[in-house]
């Protein structure tokens, strides 16, 4: 997950989003209101809702945004973030402790979840392997 998520209140001007995720290096942002979660908005939402649609730089988030937004809790198991991903069919969950949005999860990160597993269950039969000389053909 990425810490801490990138925020910006309702209202914030697409313009400012923009800049904000080309700052901080990330994909998406979330939209709070009172420290509240009110919506995500992604790159993509901003490019199809907003720019393919007419909006402009001076519009606000709000428009272009994702609401209400899917989250996974800080205490959920991986699987349960795996199956909410699935279901919802979002690339990015905001992972929240209560009501405090505390980052993102996204399916880059489960990749690296999956490939980190895949590492540790073939690394052992990977050594085994270099270990032993193969046998003669057809043994």
């Amino acid at each position: 997950m990425s810490r801490p998520a990138v925020s910006v209140p309702t209202g914030t001007l697409l313009g400012q989003v923009s800049r904000d995720m080309a700052e901080y290096g990330v994909g998406s942002v979330v939209i709070t209101e009172g420290g509240t979660l009110r919506g995500i908005v992604t790159d993509r939402d901003i490019a199809v809702r907003g720019l393919a649609r007419g909006l402009d730089s001076d519009a606000e988030v709000d428009a272009v945004m994702t609401s209400p937004v899917v989250t996974v809790e800080i205490t959920d198991d991986i699987h349960v973030a795996y199956r909410t991903f699935r279901r919802s069919g979002f690339r990015r969950l905001p992972v929240v402790d209560g009501h405090r949005v505390v980052g993102v999860l996204t399916v880059d990160d489960m990749l690296m979840d999956v490939f980190r597993r895949l590492a540790d269950l073939l690394g052992p039969v990977a050594w085994s392997v270099l270990e032993e000389p193969p046998g003669p053909p057809g043994a």
